[in-house]
């Protein structure tokens, strides 16, 4: 055999496919990387949390931020309103979900919030092909797995809470497009209801150290035009991923008021 032949050849064969994956490593790295553990609000109270260990307490201030909107401007964020616009003759309805909520809102009973309620996700784990989200909830510790490889949506997939989404990048923002949701969640805490035509589009970027969640919502059958929610700026945080305890809801009968919850 002509050695000298033989590696020419493999210099020719190997060189494009090191080319390519130089290529494609250069492609992954240059969108900022959204991985990382993100401050977690559901379900906690609005000002501190206290901790008593033998006769010592202390008292944790609670950060918020993954779950109120930024109180000052936020570069790269969407023009927002204070709350959706629903068509007239079901803004009726509307006030009477969100006068009764801790009667008519299953959040309240366990129930899924869906997506855009549940917010920014509590970790994300980016990878070349697909990007990770998990979250911890009072309803189960649910999961996303997002394509952004440029693959369409999924041809007929069964309705879910949490939808079908895949994604892509617009410079330094991850847009998620989702679709095909069941109609029985909220996509806000102010009886904000959905019909089976909800699109959402999520939009992630880095502030700094921080992670910046906005999310717009499109329904034609509930809205007169699309609605976007103020941007949420989400601090880092060290606090490690925990199971979240099996939800049992024994409140609702006891209630004596329509006092709001304020989950989300």
């Amino acid at each position: 055999m002509n050695y000298r032949f033989f590696s020419l050849i493999t210099a020719a064969v190997l060189l494009p496919y090191g080319a390519v994956a130089q290529q494609n490593s250069k492609t992954a790295s240059s969108h900022p990387d959204l991985s990382g553990v993100w401050a977690f609000g559901i379900d906690l109270p609005p000002t501190g949390l206290k901790k008593t260990v033998n006769g010592a307490s202390t008292v944790k201030t609670v950060d918020q931020s993954a779950r109120r909107g930024a109180k000052t401007p936020v570069a790269g964020a969407l023009p927002f309103t204070a709350a959706p616009s629903y068509k007239p003759e079901l803004q009726a309805k509307v006030k009477n979900l969100s006068d009764n909520e801790s009667k008519t809102d299953q959040v309240f009973y366990c129930g899924k919030p869906g997506v855009p309620r549940i917010g920014s996700p509590r970790k994300i784990v980016q990878l070349p092909n697909e990007i990770i989200f998990f979250y911890e909830d009072i309803s189960g510790d649910p999961y996303r797995i997002i394509p952004t490889d440029g693959r369409p949506h999924r041809v007929n997939p069964n309705p879910s809470f949490y939808g079908d989404s895949v994604a892509h990048w617009e410079g330094n923002t991850l847009v998620v497009d989702v679709t095909n949701f069941v109609d029985e969640t909220w996509f806000g805490e102010e009886g904000y209801f959905h019909s089976d035509a909800m699109h959402v589009t999520e939009r992630l970027w880095r502030d700094g150290p921080n992670l910046v969640y906005q999310a717009t919502v499109e329904d034609p059958k509930v809205l007169t035009a699309p609605w976007t929610m103020a941007p949420r700026v989400v601090k880092p945080s060290d606090d490690p991923l925990e199971e979240s305890p099996k939800c049992v809801e024994d409140d609702g009968r006891r209630l004596l008021n329509n006092d709001h919850h304020g989950q989300r």
